[in-house]
């Protein structure tokens, strides 16, 4: 495997900037960037002429399926279709079987996917009403955080006892991420439309059974308790404009509460139940094209902090049949990059604001030590994008585990050409995949 790589020619997108230059890489950091190198030497040498360089996704939320559920989803498989899309670092949630609730699970989590993920990684640990003092252990450069279910979950992780919340917003040593939902007004939701339409609910119901107002009344109980006690609070995938008010305008750093929303809240609306049906259903819900807007707005002016994907694999036999049967969750993050970059391509977003969303932000977010950036020192974890090329995403290009993608039929105006992580190519387009090779990430906290 070479040891260094010189990248010529290549169209730079970084730190609110586009520009042309060389890269150099060796071993697994940046060590020079300069608009001529091409003296250096290096064991390989990549011309990017027409491409644009940028540093790989930092994707803060995604559901591998290991351990526990290897039919929809491994470390080797999911992280194999992220590096395609340009994903270099992902940070994995706990709701495995059995779910990474105690400090001995986390650990034999860390063991399975070492040497198993061609992305870098960090994991999630879980909270529960009854592992308050689990959590006070935790090792803050080990873990990217604490996930806290305030809405139905899987498995035991739905933290419904004010006592053990509190205790959590008080004591975590790390940054909190809260799904927000609250359950019993999604059951009382649920109860009345099954009064309504029997088994036979249709799919657009899904926007007012996970409604707003269960989403509000969650969010807000989160900002309520970290705002009393100077908690650390990240708050996933938000979806309706009546929760943005609560979070603050303006760049990330210094922020003691943020905020995410995930690629296809930014994309799709509930008019798109008609054409998808159970394929887009997740939770929380996509909503109305006016929530849509204003998350897109919340990311215009930073009120929206990063971008997640919330990936979510799950069999194309589970998201069919009647709506309570229908599992949440879509496949994204192999065309979740392409998707954000189709949005540039709309006019939604510019290159510098998706780099800054779904690469900087992120590794500011979560404190990761020399990622997320193109600057010397840094580890390479690196993108080349085609940004010229209309291809359809076609169901035989799927590397998901589960065999499709919520973005089949989608036209992509952007393609990755080729995926670096940590210093190694994860991902050339047309050549065969090499072994994997990616690393734990560590975090820069006290």
């Amino acid at each position: 495997m070479p040891n260094s790589c010189l990248i010529v020619n290549a169209t730079a997108v970084n730190e609110g900037r586009v520009f042309e230059t060389d890269l150099l890489v060796r071993g697994s950091r940046i060590e020079k960037i300069g608009p001529d190198l091409s003296g250096e030497s290096a064991d390989q040498v990549l011309d990017a002429a027409g491409l644009h360089l940028l540093p790989g996704m930092i994707d803060g939320q995604v559901h591998f399926r290991e351990p526990g559920q290897p039919e929809k989803g491994t470390f080797q498989s999911e992280s194999r279709a992220a590096v395609a899309g340009g994903t270099t670092t992902v940070m994995d949630m706990p709701n495995n079987q059995p779910p990474v609730v105690t400090l001995e699970r986390l650990d034999e989590k860390l063991a399975r996917a070492d040497g198993a993920m061609h992305t870098n990684y960090a994991f999630y640990f879980g909270a529960t009403n009854d592992n308050v003092d689990e959590v006070r252990k935790l090792d803050s450069r080990k873990v990217c955080g604490l996930k806290i279910f305030m809405g139905a979950s899987t498995g035991n992780m739905l933290v419904d006892d004010p006592k053990a919340l509190v205790q959590h917003f008080a004591d975590c040593p790390i940054l909190i991420a809260t799904h927000c939902e609250d359950t019993p007004m999604i059951e009382a939701a649920l109860a009345e439309h099954i009064r309504q339409y029997g088994e036979q609910i249709p799919m657009h119901c899904h926007v007012q059974i996970r409604s707003r107002e269960a989403c509000l009344a969650s969010s807000s109980m989160a900002v309520g308790l970290a705002r009393r006690f100077g908690s650390r609070l990240h708050v996933l995938h938000l979806t309706t404009a009546d929760e943005l008010p609560q979070f603050d305008v303006g760049p990330i750093e210094g922020k003691r509460i943020t905020a995410e929303a995930c690629v296809h809240h930014l994309v799709f609306t509930d008019a798109d139940y008609a054409q998808h049906g159970g394929r887009i259903k997740c939770n929380p819900s996509i909503k109305e094209r006016s929530d849509r807007d204003a998350l897109r707005q919340a990311v215009h002016e930073d009120r929206i902090d990063v971008i997640a994907t919330d990936h979510a694999p799950h069999l194309l036999s589970e998201k069919e049949g009647p709506y309570q049967e229908v599992a949440a969750g879509l496949p994204i993050t192999q065309h979740a990059l392409p998707m954000l970059l189709e949005l540039v391509h709309q006019g939604v977003f510019s290159l510098p604001q998706v780099v800054q969303k779904a690469a900087h932000a992120p590794a500011l977010c979560y404190a990761v030590r020399d990622r997320g950036f193109l600057r010397e020192g840094y580890h390479a974890d690196l993108v080349l994008a085609d940004l010229s090329t209309a291809k359809q995403v076609e169901p035989e290009e799927v590397l998901h585990q589960c065999g499709w993608s919520a973005f089949e039929g989608q036209m992509l105006h952007a393609r990755i050409d080729t995926t670096m992580v940590s210093g190694r190519i994860a991902h050339r387009d047309g050549q065969e995949m090499p072994p994997a090779a990616g690393m734990q990430i560590d975090f820069d906290r006290e």
